[in-house]
């Protein structure tokens, strides 16, 4: 059970002042019946706001895909966002719409968006390594080499000290490969191929975990179970 204006302000319609407001103005009902109490406590299932059930009141989780040119900040200084994409009653929720990990400016694929802080920090946890496949083109022909290097979970990046995790590299053509990773760690993929000196071109994320993009179309997004990632 949940405090009425609270809620609401929670799920970002309005202000948890304003939310008084559209209770006294009989925006607001509960099992059929107009609530003058602002603070009477009720199950979000049970509440309509102007003839229609609450967004999405248990949370969100959204598999994003992220095109070319957005960030995963939540820092205008920063440009243009992926959290720009969502509806505004979105960007206003508390807890904050935030991202699974993040994937930089020039970097698209799938991203995945959340209100549920206890499965961000349980997904970015080292401790649980979903694996994480990356498409790249380079600068230059791929050596074959690479493949046992990345493998090895020897390869330590400069300015670091511990090795990365072994990493599985597919070649695709001589300037097109995969990188499945179970780490995150800061542009991994550009700085792994450019210690060997490589420079990458393009990067793209095509799975997290189980899931896939398919045919989702740039910028576009699906909402996926909140139990997606049971706890194990």
């Amino acid at each position: 059970m949940r405090r009425l204006d609270q809620l609401l302000a929670n799920l970002g319609y309005c202000s948890r002042r304003e939310a008084r407001g559209w209770i006294q103005a009989g925006h607001v009902t509960v099992r059929g019946k107009v609530i003058d109490e602002f603070g009477t406590k009720v199950n979000p299932a049970d509440v309509v706001v102007d003839g229609e059930p609450l967004d999405h009141p248990d949370g969100l989780l959204l598999l994003l895909h992220k095109p070319v040119g957005l960030v995963c900040s939540h820092e205008e200084r920063e440009g243009p966002s992926v959290y720009g994409l969502l509806p505004p009653r979105w960007r206003q929720r508390n807890p904050q719409v935030t991202s699974i990990g993040r994937l930089d400016k020039d970097t698209s694929g799938l991203i995945l968006l959340t209100d549920q802080n206890e499965l961000v920090h349980r997904l970015t946890s080292p401790k649980h390594k979903l694996p994480k496949i990356y498409r790249a083109t380079v600068s230059r022909d791929l050596s074959p080499e690479l493949i046992p290097l990345f493998a090895s979970g020897t390869l330590v990046l400069p300015d670091e000290t511990a090795p990365c995790a072994p990493a599985e590299l597919r070649i695709l053509s001589p300037r097109e490969a995969e990188l499945t990773l179970t780490e995150g760690r800061y542009h991994q993929v550009r700085r792994m191929l450019a210690s060997q000196g490589n420079e990458v071109l393009t990067l793209h994320r095509s799975k997290f975990g189980p899931l896939e993009l398919a045919d989702l179309p740039a910028g576009q997004w699906r909402h996926l179970p909140l139990d997606s990632f049971p706890k194990t």
